[in-house]
C-alpha cells in the first residue's frame, strides 16, 4: 500500500510547495497570524525545509514546503517526497498543490518509494503513515504500477540465495506470465546441452539445474521489444573462486534478470503496445565436479568457440546464447542488462548505470528519458580496437581481456560480437545494489535503470 490516492477528502491538508517568490505571494494572501508564523519561524522556503500552518483553533491547516534552490541532485523530488512519506504527520491526507516547474510525477514516485522496506524475514510492524492526494487518476496510478516493478526487482535481488535459485526465479516468472496471459517456455538442465551450450557450461556445475525462461507477450502486429537479463542467482566465482568478501553480495548476480523481470511486469501491466519478450538465461555459478574449468572450451549457440580465461566471468558467457536466440526472431529493439563487471562500478559508481549502444540516435534518446524520469544513466563508448584485447590462441574469442583496463567495455565488447551488425541494441551494466541508503532508497537490492527504460520505451512506442 502507496498511501496515494486521487480522491482528496474535504478534511485534507493542503501540501503547498512554494519558492522564495511563492512565499511571497502566500503570505500577500494570508493573515498577519501566518505571515507572523512564517516570520517568527525563520521559513525562507529552503528547499526540502518544511512549515506546519495551523488554524486557530490548532488544527492543521496546511504544509508549506521550501523548493527553493534545490540541490544540485536531478533526483531531488524523489528524495524529498520519500522523506516527507515519512516526516509529515501520519493518519492525515495532504493534497498537493503545484508551482511552476514542479514535477507531480517525480513527487508521487518518491512518496511510493518512501515506504520500502525488505522484511522477509524480520516481524512486519504496520506504521501508520501520512496519505498524499494528487488528484490526477493516470499519474496516480502509474505510480504505484512503478513502484511494484521497482519493489519487485528489490525484492527478488533482496531474497538470499538459499530462497531464490533458479527455481524460485522460474516460479516467481511463471506467476507473471499467468497473471497478464503471457506464455512462457523453460528449457532446462541438460535441454540445454544441445541449443544453448554456453548456459549449459556455466550452470552444469550447480546441483540446482541451470536454465532458460522465454516469455513472450503482445500482440504479433507490434513492434518487438526483447529484453534480456543475466540471471546468475549465487556467484561463487566457479573455479577461480571468490574470496570471502567478494562472494558477500553475489546473491544480487541475477539483478538484471530480476529489474527486466520487473520491467517486463511493468510493461504488461501498462498495457504498453508492444510485442514483448523476455528472455533469463538462471544458472549458479558453483564449484562441483562438473563445473566448468579455466582453460576449457566452450561453444556458443551462434557458433564461435570461446576461451574459458576465468571462471567467474560467467555472465557474458550465458548471455550470449540468450542475445543470439534473441536476434533469431528478428526484434526491432534489444535490450540486456546484468550485473556484468566491478569496472562499470569503479567508473561510474553505483549512481550512475553505464550503457552500450551502437546507435547515437537510441544513445541520446535512453540519456533523455533517464533525465525524465530522475533515474539517471550514462552512456559508453563501444571502443572496437579493444576487441583485440579478447583474443584467444585456441578458440574465437576468450572470455576475459588482456590486461586490467577498461574492463566493462570489453565486457560489452564480448557481448557486441554475438550482435553485431544489429544496431538497435542496448547493454546495461547494471549495479543492482545500494552500499549505502537515500531516500527512497534503502541499502540493498536496487532496480537500477528500470524507471529510465521504462519511460524510454514509452516514448518510443506509447500512443
Amino acid at each position: 500500500m502507496y498511501f496515494l490516492t486521487d480522491r482528496c477528502p474535504d478534511n485534507a491538508v493542503a501540501l503547498i510547495p512554494v519558492d522564495k517568490d511563492g512565499l511571497e505571494a502566500w503570505c500577500k494572501k494570508a493573515d498577519a497570524f501566518h505571515v507572523n508564523l512564517v516570520e517568527t519561524m525563520e521559513f525562507t522556503a529552503g528547499f526540502g525545509k518544511t512549515l506546519r500552518v495551523p488554524e486557530p483553533s490548532g488544527k492543521l491547516k496546511c504544509v508549506l514546503l521550501g523548493m527553493q534552490e534545490p540541490p544540485d541532485d536531478p533526483r531531488n523530488t524523489v528524495h524529498l517526497f520519500a522523506t516527507l512519506a515519512k516526516s509529515l504527520p501520519a493518519n492525515h491526507t495532504f493534497k498537493l498543490s503545484s508551482m511552476e516547474g514542479f514535477d507531480t510525477e517525480q513527487a508521487a514516485m518518491g512518496w511510493c518509494l518512501g515506504g520500502y522496506a525488505f522484511e522477509r524475514y524480520v516481524k512486519k510492524s504496520e506504521k501508520p503513515r501520512p496519505t498524499l492526494c494528487i488528484e490526477d487518476s493516470k499519474l496516480t496510478a502509474f505510480a504505484a504500477r512503478a513502484a511494484d516493478a521497482v519493489y519487485l526487482a528489490r525484492n527478488l535481488i533482496n531474497t538470499p540465495a538459499g530462497d531464490m535459485g533458479p527455481d524460485e526465479m522460474e516460479t516467481h516468472i511463471e506467476e507473471i506470465a499467468r497473471e497478464f496471459g503471457a506464455r512462457l517456455e523453460v528449457i532446462r538442465g541438460s535441454k540445454l546441452e544441445q541449443d544453448f551450450p554456453a548456459i549449459h557450461a556455466v550452470g552444469k556445475g550447480s546441483t540446482r539445474a541451470p536454465r532458460l525462461m522465454d516469455l513472450r507477450w503482445g500482440k504479433s502486429g507490434h513492434p518487438k521489444v526483447t529484453l534480456v537479463g543475466k540471471g546468475v542467482v549465487f556467484d561463487t566465482g566457479g573455479l577461480d573462486l571468490k574470496n570471502a568478501a567478494g562472494m558477500l553480495l553475489m546473491k544480487k548476480d541475477m539483478g538484471g534478470g530480476a529489474i527486466t523481470t520487473a520491467l517486463a511486469r511493468l510493461i504488461m501491466a501498462s498495457k504498453l503496445p508492444v510485442n514483448l519478450r523476455l528472455l533469463v538465461p538462471c544458472v549458479e555459478n558453483a564449484v562441483g565436479p562438473n563445473a566448468y574449468r579455466p582453460g576449457d572450451v566452450v561453444k556458443t549457440r551462434e557458433g564461435k568457440t570461446v576461451e574459458i580465461g576465468n571462471t567467474d566471468a560467467e555472465g557474458r558467457v550465458i548471455l550470449c546464447d540468450a542475445l543470439t536466440y534473441a536476434l533469431e526472431d528478428e526484434p526491432e529493439l534489444l535490450i540486456d542488462m546484468a550485473t556484468l563487471t566491478g569496472a562499470a562500478r569503479v567508473a561510474l559508481g553505483q549512481d550512475l548505470p553505464g550503457f552500450w549502444t551502437p546507435s547515437d540516435e537510441i544513445a541520446a534518446d535512453l540519456d533523455r528519458a533517464g533525465q525524465q524520469v530522475a533515474d539517471p544513466v550514462w552512456r559508453m563508448p563501444l571502443w572496437l580496437p579493444y576487441v583485440k584485447k579478447l583474443k584467444s590462441n585456441v578458440a574465437e574469442l576468450n572470455n576475459i581481456s588482456k590486461g586490467g583496463m577498461a574492463g566493462s567495455i570489453t565486457a560489452a565488447l564480448y557481448l557486441h560480437e554475438f550482435v553485431r551488425p544489429f544496431k538497435a541494441w542496448i547493454h546495461m551494466d547494471v549495479y543492482g545494489w545500494r552500499q549505502d541508503a537515500v531516500p527512497g532508497s534503502p541499502k540493498g537490492g536496487e532496480a537500477t535503470a528500470l524507471r529510465a527504460v521504462y519511460r524510454f520505451l514509452t516514448n518510443r512506442y506509447g500512443k
